[in-house]
């Protein structure tokens, strides 16, 4: 019997490119939206103006991920007046790496056939059974693709390295649910920058706030408009000019961490310093995985949250109010985050 997880994808288009030049979007099973598919085209570095050729991308858009892998068409194949293709997979979850895979023997059995049924079939096996094997094209099993794998796949000591200290900026306004921006021209340094975040907060394991590759369109920013707090990627340098969009903006080519003016929940104290030096001395410790560089983070959120549900406990309705912290005379930075933190964990009275 399929496991639940085979029940996350949610369809697999074909996009085009054809020695005319022109791209067309010509099939997808079962369906996709007319606005998804317009977000996909735009996505698809086929239909971009620019040489550049990136064969996976990936991104989130009205609650749904999308996993676009392009490959060019190398003669002789049934597919004569084909020069490029891209294969886009959407699903409910996030796993860059899975659904690589997938796409991977999907683009195979494409060139080799030349059709699209050969794929249907594909993803209709792996929708039922959560495998799909065939000798030429390779196989793919569901369950080699564990979903902390891909939580875990980016290296938290790399942001560190690049960041050093300024990381706790990036901390804080992930534990505030704070809007991230990032920017960087090249989308593969952005989405592998950008999918390391949220390890920050690993206590949420919460990717849905990840937006990776984001245009500057009414749609696209319409949607990330939606979400309380994100991390959202753009290679558009004009994204710098809209404050609107950030509580911190992240010059990722030049290493440079803004704070908007308006984020005043993000001012920095001892408590903050303290963290940060924490994140430093655990990712710069050569005997450090990645993995236990995000445990040690955890486990020092986990002792800050403890002691945020010990202030709620004293409250009435175990919720903090602003003048019951103020009874505890913390420095002024401290009572500011573990306000907003409060607010953010759902346990301030409103």
């Amino acid at each position: 019997m399929a496991t639940t997880e085979t029940q996350f994808m949610l369809s697999v288009g074909l996009i085009e490119k054809d020695v005319n030049g022109d791209t067309l979007w010509v099939w997808c099973y079962p369906s996709v939206g007319s606005e998804l598919r317009q977000v996909l085209l735009s996505k698809c570095c086929l239909t971009q103006d620019s040489r550049n050729f990136h064969t996976f991308v990936f991104g989130q858009f009205c609650r749904t991920w999308y996993y676009i892998t392009t490959a060019e068409v190398q003669e002789p194949t049934a597919l004569n007046k084909v020069t490029h293709f891209s294969i886009a997979v959407t699903a409910k979850d996030f796993n860059p790496e899975k659904y690589a895979a997938f796409s991977r023997i999907l683009c195979r059995m494409y060139i080799k056939h030349g059709s699209p049924v050969k794929m249907m079939e594909a993803y209709i096996t792996v929708l039922t059974k959560g495998i799909c094997q065939s000798d030429e094209n390779g196989s793919f099993l569901i369950k080699d693709h564990d979903v902390r794998k891909a939580y875990l796949a980016g290296s938290i000591k790399d942001v560190v390295s690049q960041f050093g200290m300024e990381t706790i900026i990036l901390y804080t306004a992930l534990m505030l649910k704070k809007r991230i921006v990032v920017h960087h021209p090249r989308i593969e340094a952005l989405l592998e920058f950008t999918r390391v975040l949220p390890a920050l907060t690993w206590h949420r394991k919460d990717w849905s706030i990840l937006h990776p590759y984001v245009h500057l369109t009414d749609a696209e920013l319409e949607d990330l408009k939606k979400c309380p707090g994100y991390i959202a990627g753009f290679v558009d340098p004009d994204v710098s000019n809209r404050s609107d969009l950030f509580d911190v903006f992240v010059n990722l080519s030049d290493s440079v961490i803004t704070v908007s003016q308006s984020a005043k929940a993000m001012a920095m104290g001892k408590l903050h310093k303290e963290i940060g030096q924490l994140i430093v001395q655990s990712a710069e410790d050569p005997e450090s995985s990645d993995s236990q560089v995000i445990k040690d983070i955890s486990v020092k959120t986990k002792e800050i949250l403890a002691n945020l549900v010990a202030l709620a406990n004293e409250c009435e309705d175990s919720k903090i109010t602003l003048e019951g912290l103020k009874q505890h005379h913390f420095p002024p930075a401290t009572e500011n985050f573990l306000f907003h933190l409060a607010a953010a964990e759902q346990l301030l009275r409103i």
